[in-house]
């Protein structure tokens, strides 16, 4: 295999595997609470894998994150010291009578 060739594949291999590191999602089980909490006001909303097949979107809890008529309702994810308190967008429960 030339040189040019091999230079190539390497370059496309690094390539790839870079894109795949940047598109992981956190995933909440390996984080301690503090830490969850933390990067979601830090980046104000924060797509997390919270199981073997599930991830979500969470939301600092004031704020302008969620569109329209959602807003934020407090949910928990499994951390790695328990479940922890966090904000997702959902749709708010109409209470009053019609």
């Amino acid at each position: 295999m030339s040189a040019r060739v091999l230079t190539l594949l390497t370059a496309i291999g690094a390539v790839l595997a870079t894109t795949g590191l940047a598109d992981a999602r956190p995933d909440s089980r390996s984080m301690g609470c503090g830490e969850i909490r933390a990067m979601i006001q830090s980046h104000r909303a924060v797509v997390l894998t919270t199981g073997r097949n599930t991830y979500d979107r969470y939301v600092r809890q004031f704020g302008n994150e969620c569109d329209w008529p959602e807003v934020p309702m407090s949910a928990y994810v499994p951390s790695r010291d328990g479940d922890c308190p966090v904000y997702r967008c959902e749709e708010p429960v109409n209470n009053f009578p019609n």
